[in-house]
């Protein structure tokens, strides 16, 4: 099996980090891996921990009485020096549980009040995001959302537009533009979902 023989970081930054892995594949091949994560140093990087402790969630909220309009962010990404459909989404604080951090971070980001459901924990425990790349992992929230959007709540580096979408628009945007996958995905699932059951997917229990 392959393993990690040694783990450098190479940034000190506050929310993101670089680390190098030096690494013996199964032939007994050396290697050199690169790794962003959340991780603060090399003792609480997954890999040395074993644990999926979430960094951050994702917020899969329906808005109105009908829960007939998903709600999104189309958000400025230096990465692609363009804009991206994206849920609101954000990390989660010490001492914070997910569900905490998805009120914290729809208020925060859009304004609007977040009224999480308790489901099976199979579709709420964290899940990696873009494992190849990263370690980070990320819990998803669902729920209702109700109240008037907001921008107050915006960090100043944040170039956010909240968009609240019907079955057309999601159409339009899964065909016309950036999209991330996870919200993709989710988009496609909503389509085609009974409109009298948005949450149909999950075991439902209110909170």
């Amino acid at each position: 099996m392959s393993k990690v023989e040694k783990v450098i970081k190479t940034t000190q930054n506050h929310y993101l980090n670089m680390y190098d892995l030096e690494t013996l594949n199964k032939n007994g091949h050396q290697g050199l891996y690169h790794v962003a994560s959340r991780a603060r140093d090399v003792a609480e990087l997954k890999l040395n921990t074993h644990v999926n402790k979430p960094d951050g969630v994702i917020i899969y909220a329906l808005y109105g009485e009908k829960r007939d309009r998903v709600v999104l962010i189309r958000q400025y990404r230096f990465s692609i020096g363009d804009y991206i459909y994206e849920f609101p989404a954000g990390l989660v604080d010490e001492g914070e549980d997910y569900h905490q951090a998805g009120i914290r971070e729809l208020k925060e980001e859009t304004g609007l009040a977040f009224h999480p459901l308790e489901v099976d924990e199979m579709y709420s425990r964290p899940f990696f995001t873009t494992i190849g790349m990263t370690d980070e992992s990320c819990a998803a929230v669902y729920g209702t959302a109700n109240g008037k959007l907001s921008k107050d709540g915006l960090e100043d580096g944040e170039e956010i537009e909240v968009v609240l979408a019907d079955r057309t628009e999601i159409r339009r945007i899964l065909k016309e533009e950036n999209v991330s996958l996870v919200c993709a995905y989710m988009m496609m699932h909503f389509l085609h979902e009974d409109p009298a059951e948005p949450f149909g997917f999950l075991n439902l229990k209110e909170r």
